[in-house]
């Protein structure tokens, strides 16, 4: 299968959510030996107009990074391409509405990946944008409400969830150093102070915590850290590779979630997959609850929700009682086979339905 991935920025140039989603499902399905090419701006050196790299073909849609001229030559970049369907993300949303009309002039489906709404762009625009779209992928059964709510109906929205390597669950040695844990990226939404403030109501007793990860609010929490008098029992570590991450979570006996904006709690499936309680503040705009709420977690799964540092704390002291864990061996359904599975399921789908008109 000829799968065209459209991006104007990619992991290359921009590091977030949906650039790192998009680059491991481009991997993966170059792993399974489809023909898997990224439209993008150019992001290596030279005049050439592709690039191969890990089985992955690069074509550069625009060289200057221009979302004007990129919208504007993304119709001839798809036609030189010949997908059999087009995979594109919900935002920014006139690069999807470009790619989305492109395909219909080119008679190909194109599959919307839909993360998260972004600011800035308008209930009128996704309204369009969802008009004619063959497949909506979400994450989430939260960002699948909000999808519903831009006029997305249930038979063209399909759940495919983040995968994770199951494998490395299930290999690496767990470092116990530390006790409970908060991993994502620090950033406005990261609300990271409700897990200090937790931790402040238990500071006379021995425990060893981390905060993963880096951003703009990394220093603020250090700050916090030290004002609550915990500054001693909290490394911040900055970004870990995925398998000294693993290996934390498999130590660690309580991992918090507590972010007030996650389309899907990637880093909190991780912790649960190896074996850590999970406490999670419930937010209005998180999908978190989802893998630990008692009607739709798995089985073995521990964990609770909570409304206040004060609750996260009580629940972190209620989890010490629990036996110790390192693998939650129901979360392989997560791991990437069966999740790529669905993303070809999908597009066989879309492909198959396009032929009959």
């Amino acid at each position: 299968m000829r799968i065209a991935l459209v991006s104007l920025y990619t992991l290359h140039t921009r590091d977030t959510f949906v650039t790192r989603r998009l680059a491991r499902l481009a991997g993966l399905l170059a792993e399974r030996d489809h023909e898997v090419h990224v439209l993008c701006g150019r992001w290596w050196d030279g005049s050439h107009p592709t690039f191969e790299q890990d089985g992955i073909t690069y074509r550069a849609v625009d060289g200057d990074f221009s979302s004007r001229l990129f919208v504007s030559k993304l119709p001839f970049a798809l036609r030189r391409t010949g997908p059999d369907v087009v995979h594109v993300p919900n935002s920014p949303v006139g690069h999807a509405r470009a790619a989305k009309a492109a395909c219909r002039l080119l008679r190909v489906p194109v599959v919307v990946d839909w993360w998260a709404d972004q600011v800035g762009e308008s209930d009128a625009e996704y309204r369009k944008l969802l008009k004619g779209a063959n497949a909506i992928v979400v994450p989430s059964e939260t960002v699948k409400t909000a999808v519903r709510k831009h006029g997305g109906t249930d038979s063209d929205i399909r759940k495919i969830p983040p995968s994770i390597d199951f494998s490395l669950v299930e290999s690496v040695e767990p470092d116990d150093r530390i006790d409970y844990v908060y991993s994502r990226r620090l950033d406005a939404d990261a609300n990271v102070e409700t897990f200090l403030l937790a931790l402040a109501e238990l500071r006379t007793r021995q425990w060893q915590a981390a905060v993963i990860g880096d951003g703009p609010a990394l220093e603020d929490a250090k700050r916090t850290a030290k004002d609550l008098r915990i500054h001693e029992q909290v490394a911040f570590v900055g970004n870990l590779p995925e398998a000294e991450r693993v290996a934390t979570f498999k130590g660690a006996q309580v991992f918090a979630q507590t972010a007030s904006h996650e389309p899907f709690a990637t880093e909190l499936l991780w912790a649960l997959a190896c074996g850590c309680v999970g406490i999670s503040e419930y937010q209005h705009d998180s999908a978190a609850h989802e893998l630990i709420e008692r009607k739709s977690r798995l089985p073995n799964t521990r964990g609770s929700l909570v409304s206040t540092p004060q609750e996260l704390a009580e629940a972190i002291i209620a989890a010490e009682s629990m036996a110790h864990q390192t693998v939650n061996s129901n979360y392989s359904v997560y791991d990437h086979e069966p999740v790529v599975d669905q993303y070809l399921e999908c597009y066989e789908a879309v492909i198959d339905d396009y032929g009959l008109f």
